[in-house]
């Protein structure tokens, strides 16, 4: 079971990126889980999902507390949040950033500037697809094809066609990383 943990902020669409993530993982054939952790329910206030992906029927109901894969939407969420918490070491972490040097000693740190790519596509800093993209690309556990099929179920019309481009575009950047 590979079990992923999501950071973001309020308005970013972490919650939101964990349930088409689970939704992509099952079209791939797989058993899932997404839920998200309440606190604050505000604009900007830290936000943590949790995503579970196996082979096998999930029994655990449980918060995610030594997550194999860690997403972070938004890079300065570091300075007030302990991300790294109860991850295993060598873990992977996605980072959400401009800065393509990012370290975090014990664990495997992959970046893409997912906003500037928002930004290009959306016109707006909502990033969860793209993080999407870039956890296809680096992690190879759901494939591409089921993050837009599970875009479509989220999204419709013109907003699914600019996510998927955007999935598209990030994906071909992380892969080429």
């Amino acid at each position: 079971m590979k079990e992923i943990r999501l950071h973001g902020r309020g308005g970013q669409g972490a919650v939101t990126a964990a349930s088409i993530l689970a939704v992509a993982g099952f079209a791939d054939g797989k058993f899932t889980q997404a839920f998200p952790a309440f606190g604050v329910e505000r604009r900007g206030a830290p936000v943590t999902a949790f995503v579970r992906i196996d082979d096998k029927f999930i029994r655990r109901r449980d918060q995610v507390y030594n997550p194999d894969i860690l997403v972070v939407l938004d890079s300065s969420l570091f300075k007030v949040v302990d991300i790294a918490g109860g991850a295993k070491k060598g873990s992977m972490i996605i980072v959400n950033t401009s800065d393509a040097g990012y370290k975090i000693e014990g664990f495997d740190v992959k970046t893409i500037d997912a906003t500037k790519e928002a930004f290009a596509v959306l016109g707006r800093d909502i990033v969860n697809t793209a993080m999407l993209g870039a956890f296809a690309a680096f992690t190879g556990l759901v494939s591409k094809d089921a993050i837009h099929d599970a875009i479509k179920e989220q999204f419709s019309g013109e907003l699914a066609n600019k996510n998927i481009k955007l999935v598209d575009q990030v994906y071909e950047k992380a892969k080429s990383n």
